[in-house]
């Protein structure tokens, strides 16, 4: 046809299938070049931590880390993040031409290695080869053992399903058909009974001998990393995985922050008094632990008073529906984000003394954390920035860092309530602790250069003024008793009145004069059918919703002043009222 032979033909055709497998060829290059181009590409870096702010349960850990990328997305892969990592609280932020993706958390799982044999002494390594030549062999026999077993299964299921043993077929016509096929049932099923047995039992003794060569060959191989020669860590690492994409080859840096649980920190207070200088000295003091499982070496340190853990959904109220025969609801109560008192305090405090120069005989006071700390204001907490480098150990023990250290000024007064305890308390008034984010903590005191004991700041009370108690003072005594002469007791009507009278004496042995507020109190009640009746005050504050009375002495050195009160309570003489 058209001057072509039939050869020609047969040519022209085969270099038309060349030409199509040779374009489909080209595709399929042209596609794998494009996917390699376009795959996502993996980077692993390292990263330090920069920056650690603490909060009274977690930790918020800041990290830094370079990167370099090309162009196209690539996963960068961050390693050496704590294992205690909350998942939901990760932040990224880049510098460079770079588009951020996505970011996520992740867990690796590295392949466990083969211990080399190449490390360990020449007498182990004969040791293990052989034991896994032996274990193999016995490998061996235990699967021949165990084919054998299978075929006698197999012939006892064949003996056993034979129609001629199941009373089928032409041997029920022929009493010695039957009594062929029972004995020869009898003989051969006790013969492979016995054999069966005997391979079990054979088996057994193998797979015992193996169990213990497995044993023997793994304390073998625990030789290695017993003996520290394969110091490989195959845990699990924790990773944030961050996509960029960049259209040209980017250099920058990465702030990742995140949020971590096992840390956190504990107030304490150290309150040194000294009524010559009139001011109190307040040392504010955090105990921080940690054991998120990374050591922190020299990062900057925040404390923080916010607890990311603590309920953070207002209260709703509902309607309250009651009607007759209903037990009374409980109503759920809110802490108002309240911090409890820790239970436990370290029972003595950090002193800071005196550094001395070695070109000078003066000494000079040094310098303590507080100096570099800044207090930065919250809407809802307070966090204090610490400009100086803290290494702590993922070790759970507690590690004191000095937040504050301010004097106050302070008024200085005595207190007693004698009806409770004869002594005298010295009591520092604060005002104004709004302004030092003060949290509840168990304080120290050490009043002019000695430590006293402890007490407990609440500065959630609601009082504008703290009164700090700094124990008793035995120079003063003060004697609380009951004038039974002035006692009285009478019948009016269906009524009984009795009369009672006190004297308090107060002796100042100080010194110096003394100012002292004196209280006591007189019997309240909400019971009509009872009266109570203020007489003599000797000029005190008496406040008949609480029934205290308060007074305010001065008292002079070595003198003694006594201050009497009585009052009547008159109540029905069919009743009994017991008043202490």
């Amino acid at each position: 046809m058209f001057g072509c032979t039939e050869s020609k033909i047969q040519e022209i055709m085969e270099n038309i299938i060349k030409f199509k497998w040779a374009n489909q060829l080209i595709i399929i290059v042209t596609l794998l070049i494009h996917q390699s181009l376009f795959a996502n590409e993996k980077e692993i870096i390292k990263s330090t931590i920069s920056e650690v702010t603490v909060y009274a349960q977690g930790a918020q850990i800041y990290r830094k880390a370079s990167y370099t990328v090309k162009h196209g997305i690539t996963e960068v892969i961050i390693e050496g993040i704590c294992a205690t990592i909350d998942p939901n609280s990760i932040q990224v932020k880049a510098t460079g031409n770079v588009i951020i993706l996505d970011s996520k958390h992740s867990i690796f799982y590295p392949k466990p290695e083969e211990l080399a044999l190449e490390g360990l002494p020449l007498k182990i390594r004969k040791d293990i080869q052989f034991l896994q030549d032996s274990i193999n062999a016995i490998q061996f026999d235990l699967q021949e053992i165990q084919d054998e077993i299978d075929v006698l299964t197999a012939t006892k299921t064949i003996l056993m399903s034979n129609g001629a043993i199941r009373g089928q077929g032409k041997v029920n016509d022929s009493i010695n058909l039957l009594k062929q096929a029972v004995d020869y049932y009898s003989v051969k099923m006790l013969e492979l009974n016995k054999r069966i047995q005997q391979l079990n039992r054979k088996k057994a003794d193998k797979a015992e001998r193996k169990r213990g060569m497995d044993d023997r060959i793994y304390k073998l191989r625990n030789y290695q990393s017993n003996a520290n020669l394969n110091p490989e860590n195959n845990e699990p690492t924790h990773r944030i995985i961050v996509t960029l994409s960049a259209k040209e080859i980017v250099s920058g840096k990465f702030t990742i922050s995140y949020l971590v649980s096992e840390a956190g920190w504990t107030p304490l207070y150290d309150i040194r008094s000294d009524i010559s200088s009139g001011k109190i000295n307040l040392n504010y003091k955090a105990q921080v632990y940690q054991n998120t499982g990374t050591d922190w070496d020299n990062v900057n340190l925040n404390i923080s008073t916010n607890n990311p853990y603590q309920n953070k959904t207002k209260p709703t109220l509902h309607p309250w529906y009651i009607d007759y025969n209903m037990y009374k609801q409980e109503q759920v109560s809110y802490n108002n984000n309240r911090t409890m008192p820790p239970s436990s305090m370290a029972d003595k405090a950090k002193s800071y003394g005196f550094s001395k120069s070695a070109d000078s005989e003066m000494e000079v006071n040094s310098l303590s954390t507080a100096e570099f700390v800044q207090v930065i204001d919250h809407v809802i907490s307070a966090e204090f920035k610490i400009d100086l480098p803290y290494s702590i150990k993922s070790n759970s023990e507690q590690h004191m860092v000095l937040v504050k250290n301010i004097d106050l000024e302070v008024k200085y007064n005595y207190f007693a309530a004698p009806k409770l305890d004869n002594g005298t308390y010295l009591v520092a008034q604060l005002s104004k602790l709004d302004e030092l984010q003060l949290i509840p903590a168990k304080a120290n005191i050490f009043f002019e250069g000695s430590y006293i004991g402890e007490t407990y700041i609440d500065p959630t009370t609601m009082e504008d003024t703290l009164n700090l108690s700094l124990g008793k003072d035995p120079n003063i005594i003060i004697r609380r008793n009951l004038l039974k002469k002035d006692y009285k007791e009478k019948i009016v009507g269906n009524y009984i009145e009795k009369t009672y009278s006190y004297a308090i004496e107060v002796k100042n042995l100080k010194s110096n004069g003394i100012n002292i507020i004196l209280q006591d109190q007189l019997p309240i009640t909400q019971n009509t059918d009872i009266i109570i009746e203020a007489l003599d005050m000797s000029k005190g504050r008496y406040d008949d919703k609480t029934g205290i009375i308060e007074w305010d002495l001065n008292i002079k050195t070595k003198e003694t002043k006594t201050i009497e009160f009585q009052y009547k309570v008159k109540y029905n003489k069919d009743q009994n009222l017991p008043i202490n």
